[in-house]
């Protein structure tokens, strides 16, 4: 459902995505291309009433959080993104990642040893 929403209402989720938890405030200091503070606010509004979005009252303000866990939504827009670009192909997309990088720290290297070696299982 995220990739179907309109540009901003998409920015602001990511935004808080990103933020894990915030306020409208803080959101709209994060966002790359600011909007006005009552933007912000019927944008979460938005995002709200379509289940995406939960609101709590937390002294005098309203605190939001993504409704989806920020792990749901990284899978899906990495999934989009390896479909995308790399032709549905995961080897391909983290190929390209490593490329990226100059250096990765000891525990990134032993991350991604596991995770090629539990792939290499689920394959045999």
């Amino acid at each position: 459902m995220i990739e179907t929403l309109p540009r901003r209402e998409r920015d602001v989720f990511e935004t808080l995505c990103r933020l894990e938890q915030a306020s409208a405030a803080s959101v709209r200091t994060a966002l790359a291309d600011p909007l006005s503070d009552s933007a912000v606010r019927t944008l979460l509004s938005r995002l709200e009433a379509k289940g995406l979005v939960r609101r709590r009252v937390e002294g005098p303000a309203n605190l939001y959080t993504p409704v989806p866990s920020t792990d749901t939504v990284a899978t899906g827009a990495l999934t989009r993104l390896i479909d995308t670009f790399f032709n549905g192909s995961a080897a391909g997309a983290a190929t390209a990642l490593l490329g990226m990088t100059r250096s990765l720290k000891p525990d990134e290297l032993a991350a991604l040893e596991r995770a090629i070696d539990e792939a290499k299982g689920r394959g045999r």
